[in-house]
């Protein structure tokens, strides 16, 4: 028999009755779902889910629930993973670098649109099906992203010119994809890369069927949501500008912003130095608060007493390490937590779905591995 495993109310309910001594991670479906509805809605084109993000299983099968039957792969360990989650699922392979032998597994599992951004990569893509999309991935100097992708991925429109040309001479489905870099804010950076999307198709004489704008939405680091919706309309404004009545199907690949909601990670206070200025948590760098060393501290963190009551304390900052015995196990300096906060409690660091179980180790014997489920994140309401 199938084990189901419990639902929990919210986060303070299961750590008052479980008291657990290891990070955890709550997911609640319903955000997820939430969220996925909202890019459906809002998106003027195909959405489909960056696995990189979080490849969990139950991720997976709960947007393929949500209608999300489309999702950005990596590798063939995502490739595995999204088909177990759904035997029709539509798999964009959208890293350019491959292997011969990933090549192999992707013509495998049926992979339907491929990117490349250099001719000798696309000479190594010989065997895939014609009847495929191959997307030449541009890149352009823009801001407005937390850091971009540029440096490493992206031909230079002229490049993205001569591919796109050899893509439909070769008798593939031509497309052109992009991504304006993580934790984009600004919509600004998506109408520059339309509009040269254009210049590119022009240059090249090559019509497109399809534009994947890429990833890069911003989810919720301070408090106020991104408004996501200001962005969709941008996007779609941009495309009919510069294309018209030849406008492309749009794609995009969220990961960050699809998930990240969805997660809350609590992590133990194992104990307090300094009277309470530096603090030592049972997760850190190498587990699940790996993202907030790169992306900065968020302003949304709660502690709660082994009872799952919330701290009401002033806040004040402090200075947090994680558990290994490495000196770079610490988070960015000033984490506000409250002046009552004990060894013992809990904080809860909300909007963690991205980048968190993803990128946990097990180093020193410590790592992020249990997920609950639960109705309600700390009593939030999805935005």
């Amino acid at each position: 028999m199938q084990h189901i495993p419990p639902l929990w109310l919210d986060p303070e309910t299961h750590l008052a009755r479980r008291t657990p001594d290891h990070p955890i991670l709550y997911f609640s479906p319903r955000v997820l779902h939430h969220v996925a509805e909202r890019f459906q809605a809002g998106f003027g084109g195909l959405v489909t889910y960056a696995v990189k993000a979080n490849p969990h299983p139950a991720v997976l099968s709960n947007l393929v629930a949500a209608g999300i039957n489309a999702f950005d792969v990596a590798s063939p360990a995502e490739m595995e993973a999204v088909r177990t989650a759904s035997a029709e699922a539509v798999m964009h392979y959208n890293n350019p670098m491959r292997s011969r032998e990933e090549i192999d597994a992707g013509i495998k599992y049926d992979v339907a649109s491929w990117s490349v951004d250099e001719l000798s990569e696309l000479e190594k893509l010989h065997a895939v099906p014609r009847s495929k999309e191959i997307a030449v991935r541009f890149a352009l100097p823009v801001s407005g992203a937390a850091y971009d992708f540029g440096s490493k991925f992206g031909a230079a429109p002229l490049e993205a010119v001569e591919l796109l040309k050899r893509v439909a001479a070769e008798g593939w489905t031509p497309a052109l994809c992009f991504h304006p870099g993580t934790q984009c804010e600004d919509e600004a950076a998506w109408v520059e890369y339309i509009h040269a999307a254009k210049r590119i198709v022009d240059a090249a004489g090559v019509p497109i069927a399809r534009l994947n704008v890429g990833g890069g939405f911003a989810a919720n680091r301070d408090g106020e949501a991104p408004d996501l919706e200001r962005v969709f309309s941008a996007i779609n404004l941009a495309t009919q500008e510069a294309f018209g009545a030849q406008r492309p199907q749009l794609i995009c690949e969220p990961g960050r912003a699809m998930v990240s909601e969805s997660f809350t990670l609590a992590a133990r206070i194992k104990g307090m130095r300094k009277g309470g200025e530096v603090i030592f948590l049972n997760d850190g760098i190498y587990g699940g608060l790996v993202d907030i060393r790169d992306m900065g501290l968020p302003g949304r963190v709660e502690v709660v007493n082994a009872d799952g009551q919330h701290r009401q304390g002033e806040r004040r900052p402090r200075v947090v390490f994680g558990p290994t015995c490495d000196s770079l196990d610490r988070l960015p300096d000033g984490l506000p937590l409250p002046e009552d906060t004990r060894t013992g409690d809990y904080v809860l660091f909300p909007g963690l779905g991205a980048y968190s179980s993803a990128m946990s180790t097990q180093f020193n014997g410590y790592g992020l591995s249990d997920v609950a489920t639960v109705i309600e994140l700390s009593g939030q309401q999805p935005k």
